[in-house]
């Protein structure tokens, strides 16, 4: 991988950021396609300031919490704990589901809060912080529908990573079959989506619009076990996701995440 050492930098964290248990030094240099060397003093220098730790019984480095509490504290100084996250946390007691809020930056979509509405019984909860594959989430098939067809595809071109292994059994495998998911999403105003991330999952989702110019700014969805998020339930609980939306739209100017 060839890049400055900024770029090198960043993306060990990047790397580091999916491996909860750590990773050994040579894995992450044949990972990242740089010299062992190179990795072993970008960590060190990680380690110096704070942002990553070596285990003392396997040596594998992993991320310490200082970049956990740089997030939290830059999601309070936005403030969206205090205006957005009511919105989800009603909308999540109303579906009794999890809900995602995912916000747009450039050509990436990233789920940054989320609320809980079940505590019992089957649960979806995957972790939040992490880019969102927009060929086959809810999510991203929300995203892709508010741009036209030739614009959708571009985007899921520059996203890459299209690895079907990845891919729950009822994804959009062409663009001809995405293309037709994205068209039913702009009849609807939403998405819907069964066993497309993965074998027992269900999702809805739609965009969130900045409230005067109308460009896609966001993106929240709804997502459980196929068993009990039926295509039925989806459409039933369709009105309460789009009045999120809309209220999100509103308050989007209060929060700096969605400024421009």
């Amino acid at each position: 991988m060839a890049g400055s050492l900024i770029e090198r930098t960043l993306r060990v964290l990047e790397t580091l950021s999916s491996e909860p248990e750590g990773i050994p030094l040579q894995h992450l240099a044949a990972h990242l396609e740089i010299p062992k060397s190179a990795a072993h003093r970008i960590c060190n220098e990680l380690m110096r300031l704070g942002y990553v730790r070596q285990e003392a019984r396997t040596g594998h480095y992993r991320l310490s919490t200082r970049l956990i509490a740089l997030g939290f504290r830059y999601l309070g100084s936005t403030g969206a704990s205090d205006v957005l996250q009511p919105i989800l946390d009603r909308l999540a007691a109303e579906t009794g589901e999890l809900v995602r809020l995912g916000v747009i930056e450039g050509d990436r979509q990233t789920w940054i809060a989320k609320a809980q509405g079940t505590h019992t019984g089957l649960r979806y909860d995957p972790d939040m912080g992490r880019e969102a594959p927009l060929r086959y989430t809810a999510s991203g098939q929300a995203w892709l529908a508010s741009l036209d067809n030739p614009a959708a595809l571009a985007l899921l071109d520059r996203q890459g990573g299209h690895d079907p292994e990845h891919f729950g059994p009822n994804a959009p495998r062409t663009d001809a079959e995405l293309l037709e998911c994205l068209d039913l999403a702009r009849e609807r105003g939403y998405t819907c989506c069964i066993d497309s991330s993965a074998l027992g999952t269900s999702a809805f989702g739609a965009v969130i619009r900045h409230p005067i110019q109308g460009h896609t700014i966001g993106v929240i969805s709804v997502a459980g076990p196929s068993v009990r998020l039926t295509e039925a339930r989806m459409h039933e609980l369709a009105p309460k996701l789009l009045q999120a939306v809309e209220e999100l739209s509103h308050c989007s100017q209060a929060s700096q995440l969605f400024s421009e």
